[in-house]
Formats: C-alpha cells, structure tokens, sequence
C-alpha cells in the first residue's frame, strides 16, 4: 500500500475529528482515547506497543470482550496468532487491539485506530447499526475495512470483505432442529444474547418465526447478555414462580450452563429423555462433552477461526488484486446428543 499518502489523508481525517469532538462539547481526541481505554467489557484497548518498523501492515482489530464466551476467548487467541499480539511484528503484521461490548466505545476505538493511521481496520461489532460515519472517514483515509464474525448494516461500498457465520441460519438449523423433535407441548425459556448483536438476531429471529408458526408457548425471553450467572437466575426465576417449561433455548453455550446449573439446583433432569431441553450455541468442547454424555440436546456450531480468511483478504488487497468473493460465509454445523461422536468432540470443540 501506499502509505506516505494514506497516512497525510489519515492526519487530515484525524484533524477533523478533533474539531467535530470540540464542537460537541468533548476534549478533542481525548475523548476517543478516554473511551476507547475503560476496563474490560466497557472498551479496553491493549496498551500502545512500540511502532512496528520497516514495511508491517499496521491492523487496527476491534472485537467483543475476550471473556464474554469461550467462542471470544478461541477467536481473540486465532486473531493474536495470525497478527500478534501488539509487542512485535508477526506474519509481517503489527496490530493494536481494542475490546468492547458497547457499539458507541467501539466507534470511538474505531476513530483512534483511523487517527493513528492503520493500513486496515478489522471489526467485529457489538451492534449492526450505527457505523455508516466511521466506514466513510476509513474510506477517506484510505483505510481498508473488513468485518469478522459479524454483519453490520452498513453499504457494501464501505468495507472490503466480511468474513462471518450466518446467523440467521445457525438459528433456523437449531430452530428446525426442536420442531422435528415433534414435543408433546412447546414452553420454551428462550434466554438471549446481547440484544441488537448479528449472533442473538439471527438465533432469536429464527425462533420467534416458529414459535409463532407453531403456536409455541415462550415462558420467558430475556438476555442474559452471554452470561452464565445470569441466565442461572433467570432459570431459577421461572423454576421459583412455578410455571411450567419443557425448553431452554440459550442462544450461547455459557448461558446454557447457567440455565443448567439452575435445573441442577432445583434437581429437575434435562437431556436426551428427560424434563427439559436444552439448546445451545458456540461448540466449546466442554458443550460437546455434554451433549455426548446427553445431558444437553443440541449445540449449534459458530466458527471462530476466521484469522486465516482475514489474511488472505488482505494479501489479496496488498498485491492489488479484489477478493473474489465479498460476503465469505464459514462453513458450520448443528450437533445432536443422539448423533454426536467423540470425535466430533474432538474435531470441532473449541
């Protein structure tokens, strides 16, 4: 890449995003950088390492918490492995980090990334909406955008690859899934993501159709946020008001343990033949584990290993050529406890 000119444009852009952060009533970049550096789970970008020397591409990556899920946890370490971990050049790569679950922190790492002129902004976002403005100031700067793991709403003309699971269809494989299961009755705790996130619209819209189609009842529909301790105190809400419920679809693998944890508590049986249902996503391999021993029933595969479709992205861009396709989808499964083998465990647990 050319990057004495995209890095002059990148001062030009920076400069004014100083003076529209003023105009707001904010500290001028500071802001961003204040934003962009609050603990974990509220933008927590990893301390500025040395600049790299010599020809690296400079990435920017933007990503969920690492300790959201284990999914974030084998993504984050795939990512590191491809691009470094900041400290050094490696694979020809030197990266900046930063980690938020919030959309409006994330835009504001976004901006920094831009300001300090990285060749290419990788993205997974916290929210689809709301990131038409930063697209357009990375296109003036010359900054190539590629989004991973998840979509955004955004014009295709902004970015130059994404690189994602396809959610809406891992929630009509596991939604498709518990129809065919063909239950005497439907009462489904339905325990969701982080609202407004590709991964919980596409598992919670695929469910909803059904429910509706099929006349399912659903007991409760509440986000847990991907978390176990949370969803355990929605579950053990329901268990406490007595209503009945035959169904727990958790829509990652964390909040499954947590609704499971609640039903152990409360010695109510779930699996393969018993009371409750229990639906997961992600594959960790301590999920799988679960559904070979049948105390679950079904975990949804979401792919965490996108590093190496990212570079191949970018080797295609550096050398001037356009990847062939703009949308790569990863290839994913659904698992089942009557199915599923240990080497399926083994192949496909993260």
């Amino acid at each position: 890449m050319k990057k004495f000119g995209k890095k002059l444009v990148a001062t030009t852009v920076a400069a004014t995003m100083a003076l529209s952060f003023a105009a707001c009533g904010g500290s001028g970049s500071g802001a961003t950088t204040q934003a962009a550096t609050q603990a974990s789970g509220g933008g927590d970008t990893e301390a500025a390492a040395p600049a790299a020397s010599g020809d690296a591409i400079e990435v920017g990556i933007i990503n969920n918490d690492p300790n959201e899920s284990g999914y974030r946890t084998a993504n984050d370490k795939d990512l590191k492995a491809m691009f470094g971990d900041g400290n050094s050049v490696t694979n020809g790569y030197h990266a900046q980090y930063a980690y938020s679950l919030k959309n409006d922190e994330q835009i504001a790492a976004a901006q920094k990334f831009i300001q300090d002129g990285v060749d290419y902004l990788l993205l997974s976002a916290a929210d689809t909406s709301g990131w038409d403005g930063v697209l357009k100031d990375a296109q003036a700067a010359g900054v190539q955008v590629i989004l991973f793991d998840r979509t955004i709403d955004a014009d295709p003309s902004l970015y130059a690859a994404s690189i994602v699971s396809d959610m809406d269809k891992e929630g009509e494989q596991a939604a498709n899934w518990l129809k065919d299961q063909n239950l005497s009755e439907y009462n489904i705790i339905h325990l969701q993501g982080v609202m407004g996130s590709a991964a919980q619209q596409g598992r919670s819209g695929a469910l909803d159709t059904l429910a509706k189609e099929n006349g399912w009842n659903i007991v409760t529909q509440q986000t847990a946020e991907w978390n176990a301790e949370k969803a355990e105190q929605i579950v053990k809400s329901v268990i406490d008001s007595g209503e009945k419920f035959n169904v727990i679809y958790a829509e990652n693998d964390d909040m499954a343990k947590g609704a499971v944890a609640a039903l152990d508590k409360a010695n109510i049986s779930h699996g393969v033949g018993k009371d409750v249902v229990i639906i997961g996503f992600d594959c960790n391999k301590w999920a799988l584990e679960e559904l070979l021993a049948q105390n679950w029933n079904y975990d949804g595969q979401c792919n965490p290993f996108q590093a190496k479709y990212i570079d191949e992205v970018i080797k295609t861009l550096e050398s001037g050529g356009t990847p062939a396709e703009k949308t790569i989808i990863m290839e994913e499964k659904g698992f089942d406890a009557t199915t599923i083998k240990q080497e399926d465990v083994d192949n496909y647990g993260i």
